[in-house]
């Protein structure tokens, strides 16, 4: 057995195209595309470079490649959180406890060399990118930016010394089903009426700033959060390159109190339903085959990846109404676009707010996400 750095392009490449192998057998897997795991590895693409140290490596046995993980140490999450807390990602590994105790052995000695005190993860780089190993919800395929895992994975890594840290939560909606509770409705249409209240869809024409607007109420509605991190502003101009072509106008809904932007949800076109056929290529067809794809719904279903009420309103009933109203906004916009079913993801297991909430409007939890830990 062998761990080896990631150190040449052809690394990197040999790295990405690693859960090829991993899940061939496995009906549920995605294929990500190759490119965009390529920028997303990419310090020179990637903002996150700009405020990590990362460390890459292979497993190698017998000259095959068993195995991938990464290290990484965040220095805004040492700053918010834990001046000694490293992390790792990018887990991927054959069914052995030698290759995933030599990854992790590797990655932990890489932490403890650079003075940190426990290992959490895994991230892919950060708590804003897909984190977690699934541990339940194995048959369904991940939806746009989250991950998927072997059933092994969570059982390996306790095997090595790794404990819970936390769950992380994936609820699934079918909208036709879902919907807000009638006392709740009531509350939302008296929202309606109100004068101060505004409900919007996303403003094409100042993409940036909307995008802006909807980091500041992010950064502000999640900074108690367990892990947060707030978007920076690189970031988000990173974020909205990303998924622009995945935005229209009935994407995102805003809502407004006196005219000023106090909450949004958003929802994405789940991608992964348009690329799964691709084996991770887009040529020769390129970019303009999966939009069009997109553009002729395509998909049935789409992710809530982002929302979010300013602390000031959460836990009252202009809260609630502003919640409720944006999501039941988007919804209905989805449904009448022959959108199926939504997921929303994802939720600490410990927000019990956000949990009700969701299962008010008939979501159910449909997969879990763990994070774990270990003291060095």
């Amino acid at each position: 057995m062998h761990i080896v750095p990631v150190r040449t392009r052809k690394d990197l490449k040999t790295f990405i195209r690693l859960p090829w192998k991993i899940y061939a057998d496995d009906p549920a897997w995605v294929p990500p595309l190759l490119v965009e795991r390529l920028r997303h590895l990419s310090s020179k693409h990637n903002p996150y470079f700009d405020q990590a140290e990362v460390q890459l490596w292979l497993a190698l046995q017998d000259g095959e490649v068993v195995g991938r993980l990464s290290a990484q140490i965040d220095r805004r999450f040492l700053e918010k959180h834990d001046a000694h807390t490293g992390h790792i990602g990018f887990l991927e590994a054959v069914n052995s406890k030698d290759v995933f105790e030599a990854l992790l052995a590797a990655a932990e000695e890489w932490l403890r060399s650079r003075n940190m005190r426990r290992s959490l993860g895994p991230f892919n780089f950060s708590v804003n990118d897909e984190c977690g190993v699934l541990v339940e919800g194995f048959d369904d395929p991940p939806m746009l930016m989250m991950g998927h895992a072997r059933p092994y994975y969570g059982s390996m890594l306790e095997q090595c010394g790794y404990q819970k840290a936390k769950d992380l939560i994936a609820y699934l909606i079918t909208l036709s089903e879902g919907g807000i509770p009638p006392s709740v409705s009531r509350l939302v249409d008296r929202g309606k009426h109100d004068p101060k209240i505004t409900l919007r869809p996303l403003n094409w024409s100042a993409y940036e700033r909307e995008m802006a607007i909807i980091a500041d109420i992010f950064n502000d509605a999640w900074s108690e959060n367990w892990g947060f991190l707030p978007f920076t502003e690189k970031e988000i101009r990173h974020l909205a390159k990303e998924v622009r072509p995945l935005i229209n106008s009935h994407s995102v809904c805003f809502a407004e109190f006196e005219g000023r932007p106090v909450a949004f949800a958003m929802a994405l076109p789940n991608l992964n339903e348009a690329i799964r056929d691709l084996d991770g290529r887009l040529f020769p067809f390129g970019w303009a085959r999966l939009l069009y794809r997109l553009k002729l719904n395509r998909v049935s279903t789409v992710r809530v990846p982002l929302m979010g009420v300013r602390k000031e309103f959460q836990a009252t009933p202009l809260g609630a109404v502003f919640a409720y109203g944006t999501i039941e906004n988007i919804y209905a916009s989805h449904l009448e676009r022959g959108i199926k079913k939504s997921e929303m993801s994802w939720i600490l297991e410990d927000n019990t707010a956000m949990r009700n909430m969701i299962e008010a409007i008939g979501g159910r939890p449909y997969k879990v996400y763990r994070m774990y830990e270990k003291a060095l």
